[in-house]
């Protein structure tokens, strides 16, 4: 069911499977990552009933109008999937948060706000992206502020094509060198913004990704016990959350070199 307000999904289903994926970060030159993904959606996400994109399916993202055979693969592989039945929600992340309702709408996806609800297998759980818990990178939150804004969005997108796809390209090498130079504390969420937004939310369960760093942690809310689950990205592996009636867990999968065509 879905509210235009604030989005809830239901399972009503005692064998319904939900997974979460997050940090997949696509891009053409790592064909494995894309291997193991499509492999993903046709089979264990084909027998899911819902699949929650938490941000960074794309390495970058320069605008729906992108019309690279490599992004129309896999909005190819994601429309298959909803057309078999499974429900995709998609939440941006910190690198294809310009991607817009065209192109989600190829590929069957519904865009969610950055920081939602659901309730599941009757839990109330927040999802989200996680660039928002991480507020001791303090540069990264100025230019997270800048880029969401309406002007700054118009302006890049009124670039031609090639010259995004340049921007894009310089603005990951560079992120790669900041984030090499930053503590891991200021890589990960802050704990005290974590607990606000559980107890704003008035839940005990939340799921994002964004920090890289695959675990399950307890967290003290207001004296109740509440489960932080991070996701992992797919760099060295396929990683996933799978969440049916019988609880959660998180799973990877080996990555496979593409088959090369002859």
């Amino acid at each position: 069911m879905i509210n235009n307000d604030n989005h809830v999904m239901t399972a009503n289903k005692n064998n319904s499977v939900t997974y979460f994926i997050a940090d997949l970060h696509l891009a053409q030159n790592r064909p494995d990552i894309t291997a193991c993904f499509l492999s993903f959606l046709k089979t264990d996400a084909l027998n899911a009933q819902t699949l929650y994109i938490l941000g960074d399916l794309f390495e970058y993202w320069i605008g729906d109008d992108d019309d690279s055979p490599f992004v129309a693969e896999i909005a190819q592989g994601l429309k298959q999937l909803a057309d078999n039945g499974t429900a995709i929600y998609f939440i941006h992340g910190n690198r294809d948060f310009l991607l817009g309702k065209k192109y989600a709408q190829k590929a069957g996806m519904i865009l969610l706000p950055e920081i939602d609800t659901i309730n599941l297998h009757d839990q109330k759980i927040i999802i989200m992206h996680g660039d928002t818990l991480c507020t001791q990178d303090v540069g990264y939150q100025k230019f997270r502020k800048k880029s969401r804004s309406w002007w700054w969005q118009a302006m890049i997108k009124s670039l031609p094509l090639f010259v995004r796809r340049k921007i894009a390209e310089d603005y990951r090498k560079k992120s790669a060198s900041a984030t090499a130079m930053k503590s891991q504390e200021i890589m990960d969420v802050t704990d005290s913004e974590v607990v606000n937004s559980l107890s704003e939310h008035n839940s005990l369960l939340m799921i994002h990704g964004h920090t890289h760093r695959p675990n399950i942690h307890n967290v003290n809310v207001n004296g109740k016990q509440a489960k932080r689950i991070v996701l992992g990205d797919w760099y060295e592996q396929g990683s996933w959350l799978k969440f049916d009636k019988n609880g959660y867990q998180l799973l990877n999968a080996p990555l496979k070199k593409k088959p090369e065509h002859n």
